[in-house]
């Protein structure tokens, strides 16, 4: 059966502008290779007029009540949930996770737009106490025109904690979506548009991502950067911000930790590890990927960890019953690959999978090494892919040092039932964000973010949309 073609479109000034002479990029289905769309390349000219729309979009929608915003964003989350069963289809087949993760994130990305909504609301200056006859008032103000740089592998989540923060705030936004994933981020901005959100105050671009971001962040029309991605790519916008004095906030790449301590039940939470480990192909930037066993279980770990690795179902994400899709795109296949030939060059013990899967798409299978050295580049660079790497530990303190060795400190977990240990750990491991028996740490009401490499500022919560507010005193006195 031929894959279903979707054709996305710029939305720039309230309008939806497709190809019409310019470039074009296919958007490929990574489970069968076919295309499914072509992607128009936005134009210096079309980013000029992105940028002039939202300017002039700006003041009115700065001073929109927040209790009107809010209500158009609630509108917006209506739209999107909606039309849930379409948009996860088309989620899946540009990016390839299972349906059933699809649908558990464009549930999510709506639940983060209706938390926004109500948190709009929510921002709070202070008077503060002065001298006789002063009156000094702390208010929270929208930055201005945002641009929002959004990756490929989350193509709703990320999209809906940046537009629903810098919307709630009072500012305009400019998103640049993924090459790869467009359709889904269309989606979303046509919810926000059937909301009723006025012309100029959400435009949408793609194209040639560096020329898109060095034109956006040096406009003066921009005051505020937000990015999503590689620690790589992230240093170079950082550059690009820092040499036109604006504000970014960076949530990077991680290599996450997990410490497995021998006081848990092991099958309990090998299952757990497996959940989460190759979730969406193990391309998340929290997927746990080096996991540190107590010595006194980690025989019985690893192998219960190889038998559920070797049952796990890849297909589709379409198909019913599957439980790994695809790699998202030809780039992360030769990456992983050359991951694995790395892993196995330095004397890691390969216990399931390794390979790439001989036929049509971006297939890799779920793989394990365990006594993995120090010396193997997955141990200091993040794989973002279905690679678990096993290690033996005996003592706590080593432990944490080994976790917090790496210059990345987005996200850490641990098993244990010692209370006090928990406590050492959440004291001592060095992340922006830690679960303690559990792997669930996203939640529109929590923030996300990360340290060190990581990143910083956080999306999501309170502190996503401080993100998008500036802090203007103002000194008042009746006596002049």
């Amino acid at each position: 059966m031929p894959a279903e073609r979707t054709d996305p479109k710029l939305y720039i000034d309230g309008q939806w502008i497709g190809g019409n002479g310019r470039d074009t990029i296919p958007v490929i289905d990574p489970a069968t290779g076919e295309a499914i769309g072509d992607l128009p390349v936005a134009t210096a000219a079309d980013l000029d007029r992105a940028l002039q729309s939202a300017a002039s979009a700006w003041p009115t929608w700065s001073a929109t009540p927040a209790v009107e915003r809010g209500r158009l964003l609630r509108r917006a989350a209506e739209n999107f949930r909606s039309r849930r069963e379409s948009i996860a289809r088309m989620l899946t087949q540009e990016e390839g996770k299972p349906l059933s993760e699809a649908l558990v994130e464009v549930d999510g990305a709506a639940g983060h737009i209706e938390w926004m909504a109500e948190e709009g609301r929510r921002g709070y200056g202070r008077v503060v106490a002065g001298p006789a006859g002063i009156r000094q008032t702390v208010l929270k103000r929208p930055f201005g025109v945002a641009a929002a740089f959004a990756p490929w592998n989350f193509p709703a989540t990320t999209p809906a904690r940046k537009l629903s923060a810098s919307l709630a705030a009072g500012c305009c936004c400019i998103l640049k979506a993924p090459e790869e994933t467009p359709l889904t981020a269309m989606e979303m901005v046509r919810s926000f548009v059937e909301a009723g959100v006025p012309r100029g105050v959400i435009n949408l671009v793609w194209g040639v991502p560096a020329d898109i971001s060095t034109h956006l962040i040096a406009s003066p029309v921009v005051r505020k950067v937000s990015f999503t991605g590689s620690t790589a790519v992230g240093r170079q916008l950082a550059a690009l911000a820092a040499a036109a004095v604006k504000p970014i906030t960076m949530e990077l790449g991680g290599h996450a930790p997990v410490l497995v301590f021998d006081d848990v039940d092991v099958e309990q939470v090998v299952r757990l590890c497996i959940a989460s480990k190759y979730r969406n192909a193990g391309q998340v930037c929290v997927s746990p990927t080096r996991f540190y066993v107590h010595e006194r279980i980690y025989d019985r770990f690893v192998s219960a960890f190889a038998q559920a690795v070797s049952g796990l179902k890849l297909g589709n994400g379409l198909d019913d019953g599957t439980q790994m899709g695809p790699l998202a795109n030809t780039r992360r296949l030769a990456a992983v690959e050359n991951t694995v030939a790395d892993l196995r060059y330095a004397g890691a013990r390969l216990v399931v999978g390794g390979e790439r899967l001989d036929r049509a798409g971006n297939f890799f299978s779920p793989t394990v090494f365990a006594d993995v050295p120090p010396t193997a580049r997955a141990m200091r660079e993040e794989p973002f892919g279905p690679i678990a790497l096993l290690l033996p530990f005996r003592d706590e303190e080593a432990v944490i040092e080994q976790a917090n060795a790496l210059p990345y400190g987005l996200a850490a977990y641990a098993f244990t039932r010692d209370a006090g240990r928990q406590l050492r750990l959440s004291e001592k491991l060095d992340t922006g964000m830690l679960g303690l028996n559990t792997f669930f740490i996203n939640g529109p009401e929590t923030p996300w973010g990360g340290v060190k490499e990581s990143g910083y500022g956080s999306e999501g919560a309170t502190e996503g949309l401080e993100a998008y507010q500036t802090t203007r005193l103002v000194v008042q006195t009746s006596q002049f």
